[in-house]
């Protein structure tokens, strides 16, 4: 299981979240990061995608 790392940002009227998760390359098998900024209520659909 790939850990999770949250961040609130606050730009403007606009409230955005920073996540962070850790996938595996099933070719290689090295771990990469990806990053997304978007919107608080959509973080949990990030993490539960593949």
């Amino acid at each position: 299981m790939a850990k999770k790392s949250v961040a609130s940002l606050q730009t403007g009227s606009k409230r955005l979240t920073k996540a962070i998760k850790m996938v595996k390359s099933p070719k290689t098998g090295a771990y990469t990061f990806v990053e997304s900024i978007m919107q608080p209520d959509a973080v949990n659909d990030f993490f539960k995608k593949k």
